[in-house]
């Protein structure tokens, strides 16, 4: 293994791995798992030809990840998803545009690949009970690496959630409890009880291995693409450990000398009725206020605040990107029209990118001919209600 430490993204202190950790204990924010990437850079031969194996999940990244090689992850066999080249989105908005569909993952969402590395840590690191706040995918991916795991899982989630994310969780095993509120209050649950109860907290950025999961969307993609990065990808955000996952995968393979310094220009895509990061872009502010009143029926996008927003709000600058939000009638009637001309039947979240992407062409912050990634996180089956006989 080649992880050596934990560093605090905010003050840099430094925090063993070794132990069961969450936030940084100097000043409160998320945490970062830091690799020994020369020790890595010289087994380069041997990790490129690893990528070659018949196991296309995650854990193939196995040196960029946590989790002593000895010790079997517990997986599912998430990750290893495809990268399809649109045939009539892509086209229609004069780009050449590709489609991370992740409705393929295990528990059918991208919330399967930070789960499963999160997970995995938490049983070798001694967690015998998990907690998290979760609108939705989260919560079943949750579930369900727990349960392969044997260990106790906790799912708080609002009462609105979409139905079938609620089965999912009691189907395979959660104590679920239903909450009159938001995920953040639900997350605030937690907060109150854990201690008594015996939790680990595995809410998003809030323990340092779920964004390991989520960073090898941005490996898949480089490898994907014969390790040249799209000129920019659209990414639906929530509390956005896919796209801070993304961006710390792309210094990592920098500094192993697989892909240079261009990076792609990140877009966060919001909810109109819950767009905490994108006020916060355009008001110039380093950290996104809460959002009041927050509502859409994006359940994944329904995050008011997110620990992380200070980290999304740098890389959207640093990457020249930005942030739009979407309304929901607008990614519902999407979800038929992706559907319809591609074939996939995609969650509202990732129906909110192909808006965006009309919406960033007319602006002129896309351009004609450029190459664009569009993360569809989930799948539409998980919201048979928001859609009509």
């Amino acid at each position: 293994m080649f992880l050596t430490h934990l560093e605090c993204t905010a003050c840099g202190k430094r925090h063993e791995w070794n132990r069961l950790q969450n936030l940084c204990t100097a000043c409160g924010k998320p945490l970062f798992a830091i690799y020994d990437l020369e020790r890595v850079r010289n087994l380069e031969c041997k990790l490129h030809s690893s990528l070659n194996r018949p196991d296309k999940s995650l854990w193939r990244w196995r040196e960029l990840l946590p989790l002593p090689k000895e010790v079997e992850p517990v997986s599912l066999g998430e990750g290893g998803t495809p990268l399809l080249q649109s045939k009539k989105c892509g086209p229609d908005a004069d780009v050449d545009l590709w489609i991370k569909d992740e409705s393929i993952n295990p528990t059918q969402s991208f919330k399967a690949r930070g789960m499963s590395v999160a997970v995995s840590m938490a049983k070798y690191l001694g967690a015998e009970k998990l907690a998290v706040p979760s609108a939705g995918n989260a919560g079943g991916a949750m579930a369900a690496y727990a349960a392969r795991a044997g260990l106790e899982a906790h799912v708080f989630m609002p009462r609105d959630t979409p139905r079938a994310n609620i089965i999912e969780c009691r189907e395979v095993g959660a104590h679920v409890t239903l909450i009159d509120g938001l995920i953040t209050d639900c997350g605030a649950e937690i907060a109150k009880r854990k201690a008594k109860e015996g939790w680990f907290d595995v809410s998003t950025l809030k323990e340092p291995y779920r964004i390991e999961g989520k960073k090898t969307l941005g490996l898949e993609i480089a490898q994907q693409l014969d390790w040249k990065l799209p000129d920019a990808v659209l990414y639906p955000t929530g509390g956005g450990t896919g796209l801070i996952g993304m961006w710390k995968a792309f210094d990592e393979m920098e500094k192993l000398g697989w892909i240079g310094k261009e990076r792609p220009r990140m877009f966060s895509v919001q909810a109109s009725g819950c767009a905490p990061i994108v006020r916060a872009f355009e008001a110039g502010e380093k950290f996104a206020a809460e959002f009041s009143n927050a509502h859409t029926k994006a359940s994944g996008l329904r995050v008011p605040k997110a620990i992380g927003d200070f980290i999304m709000l740098d890389i959207l600058r640093k990457s020249k990107g930005g942030a739009i939000a979407v309304d929901d009638d607008e990614m519902i009637r999407a979800v038929r029209e992706v559907g319809s001309q591609e074939g996939l039947f995609v969650a509202p979240e990732g129906a909110a990118c192909f808006v965006a992407l009309k919406k960033l062409r007319a602006s002129g912050k896309i351009e004609r001919g450029e190459q664009v990634v569009i993360f569809n996180t989930g799948s539409g089956i998980k919201y048979l209600d928001l859609f009509g006989e």
